[in-house]
């Protein structure tokens, strides 16, 4: 599964990008890290160009749903994206907790929402569903 991983424009932390990065490539995904403080136009450029069979967006910095919100916006406005996967997770608010921020988040595009709270059971427990398909 080809997947690229990315944060919202505001998020400068990369520790996040890596750890899901080794842990992608661990569970047998080839990744593409944007790195941090991606701008929403290269992420969506990105994805027209490599066409990933997965988008992560992970959010440190308490702002990944307001910039989620905006980015997923842009990246379901392009037909070419229009059915890729998109999740998002880590801390998406400074105030609240994940009921706060999934409804509006899911019904902005977002195929999944995980909250730094879950941890990663959840988010295998979802990359597992989109991969049972291929298995077969």
């Amino acid at each position: 599964m080809h997947t690229v991983v990315t944060t919202t424009s505001s998020d400068a932390h990369t520790w996040n990008l890596i750890y899901l990065e080794l842990l992608l490539r661990e569970w047998g995904h080839e990744v593409l890290n944007l790195g941090a403080c991606v701008p929403d136009a290269l992420v969506v450029d990105t994805c027209v160009e490599h066409r990933p069979d997965l988008l992560v967006v992970s959010s440190v910095n308490g702002h990944g749903a307001n910039d989620g919100l905006r980015l997923i916006r842009r990246v379901r406005a392009v037909e070419e994206l229009a059915d890729t996967p998109v999740v998002i997770g880590g801390k998406l608010g400074t105030a609240g907790n994940v009921a706060t921020w999934a409804p509006r988040l899911r019904e902005a595009g977002f195929d999944a929402v995980f909250d730094e709270s879950g941890g990663i059971p959840p988010f295998r427990g979802y990359l597992d569903s989109l991969t049972a398909g291929a298995r077969v």
